[in-house]
């Protein structure tokens, strides 16, 4: 993971109502992010999951979709985007995420009862998106096989409030200093 360890040392932190929001290529697609960061951070998911027998890989709207797409097209396991708009389509689940710094509805799709699914994303801050996410897929009856994250803030998260453990690809601290990576 050196090239994601490389891109934090730079990477600007900002205020958002009292929140210390990590401005990242993973987490913002800001700045562009490069090719070689994304591949290092797909290979590492997939090095990272257990993809035996996963039906499907889920992420969440929007910043875990590039790297889903990219373990996606690595795997040849079929993407769901939980997305931020409903479609009012037959079976849609509504959740209702909150993170350090807003509330909004999901809605998910093309999850059954029974199918195997690979969570991924950019980020875990507070657990709010992944903590009502899991909820949602296990009401559904999915079966959450694996969490993977690039990047988790060390610190309380609402995950632990679930059955659920997340795997990351590096730990961090954030705070208006910088980026802190723990080992």
């Amino acid at each position: 993971m050196e090239r994601l360890r490389e891109s934090l040392h730079d990477a600007p932190i900002i205020d958002k109502d009292g929140y210390d929001y990590l401005v990242h290529p993973i987490s913002n697609g800001v700045p562009s992010l490069d090719p070689e960061l994304l591949r290092e951070v797909t290979v590492g998911v997939m090095r990272a999951a257990d993809l035996a027998d996963v039906d499907k890989i889920v992420a969440p709207e929007a910043m875990g979709i590039h790297i889903a797409t990219a373990v996606s097209l690595q795997t040849d396991i079929p993407l769901v985007v939980i997305r931020k708009r409903a479609y009012g389509l037959e079976g849609e689940v509504a959740l209702h995420q909150e993170t350090g710094y807003s509330e909004s509805e999901m809605y998910i799709n093309d999850i059954e009862d029974g199918d195997r699914v690979l969570i991924v994303d950019d980020l875990l801050s507070t657990g709010g998106t992944l903590a009502a996410i899991c909820d949602a897929l296990d009401d559904i009856g999915a079966e959450i096989t694996d969490i993977v994250v690039a990047l988790r803030k060390v610190g309380d998260s609402a995950l632990e409030d679930t059955d659920y453990e997340a795997t990351s690809l590096l730990d961090i601290t954030v705070d208006d200093e910088g980026v802190t990576i723990h080992d």
